[in-house]
């Protein structure tokens, strides 16, 4: 059987394009590793109705949704590889499994990539977070840190003052600031720290201390890291797919790819603050494309 839709990814953005194309009568495979960029998360915020759920209790509750539809399947399954021939598309699961299938929607996702420093990787999604509108509420006046290496650290920082007017930057020994991006930060008596950081220091995930090459001690008790990002899965550049300047897969803004037949959703195409409510809006988006594209060639 030919499907109509593969979706690649089970997060928020590949379940819910899933939703709307089984609403639409597809027969459609959505394909899930259950590797989620989210996994250190312990709530998720800024969905409505959802407020504060955990991220595995979100993904039950969509699983149950979807369990009401017969032409939408769930395989827990990697995907290696796609193949294109005659404008259908073959993937290729670890299992030695192949599907054909007429559209493809990428919903892979994004890889964070921690600045390398001693002790990060103990407080981050505990105390140290990547975005603001999911966790700055819990973080709000507190003693705050941004630690950020790239040209992001000024808007974060800029940012994290709406929660905190008590931050400091550190930019762990790189030079990432204009002139007038520090003069604007000293008139906001946010302190930029340019020295190296040794480690960090609390316990439980707490953060308490930041500790720096020459000794000084800085307090703090959260705060927010700017990450690199990276493509989950090399499915997109196999595709042959554009990127866009932040390495995210560059699509129309309905999802659709430079590549005719794939489609691209969630935190792997937009970049944007990675927030459930965000992802799975663009997963509808992504659906609805697709099924407009399957009707108009079918009419």
């Amino acid at each position: 059987m030919v499907l109509d839709c593969v979706i690649i990814g089970g997060g928020p953005a590949g379940l819910n394009a899933a939703l709307v194309l089984g609403r639409a009568k597809k027969n459609i495979i959505v394909f899930d590793d259950n590797k989620p960029r989210n996994a250190v998360t312990h709530e998720s915020h800024g969905f409505i109705t959802r407020d504060k759920i955990k991220p595995a209790e979100f993904k039950r509750y969509a699983l149950e949704d979807l369990k009401e539809y017969s032409n939408i399947i769930i395989k827990n399954q990697r995907v290696f590889d796609i193949k294109t021939e005659n404008d259908r598309f073959f993937i290729l699961t670890k299992d030695g499994n192949t599907f054909e299938a007429r559209k493809v929607i990428l919903a892979t996702g994004l890889t964070d990539i921690l600045p390398a420093i001693k002790g990060i990787h103990e407080f981050y999604g505990e105390s140290l977070f990547s975005c603001p509108f999911c966790d700055g509420w819990e973080l709000q006046d507190r003693p705050l840190v941004v630690i950020s290496e790239n040209e992001r650290a000024f808007h974060m920082t800029k940012m994290i003052r709406n929660w905190s007017k008590d931050v400091v930057l550190c930019t762990n020994g790189q030079k990432v600031l204009s002139s007038e991006q520090r003069e604007l930060l000293a008139n906001k008596d946010i302190e930029v720290i340019e020295e190296e950081i040794e480690y960090l220091q609390g316990e439980d995930g707490r953060l308490r201390k930041i500790i720096l090459k020459s000794g000084r001690e800085v307090a703090r008790e959260g705060g927010f890291v700017t990450t690199g990002l990276q493509q989950a899965s090399p499915l997109a550049q196999q595709l042959g797919c554009s990127m866009n300047s932040m390495g995210g897969i560059d699509t129309d803004n309905s999802g659709r790819t430079a590549i005719a037949g794939v489609y691209a959703c969630g935190d792997n195409s937009i970049i944007a603050p990675a927030q459930l409510i965000i992802a799975a809006a663009e997963g509808s988006k992504a659906a609805i494309a697709v099924v407009g594209d399957l009707v108009n060639e079918d009419f």
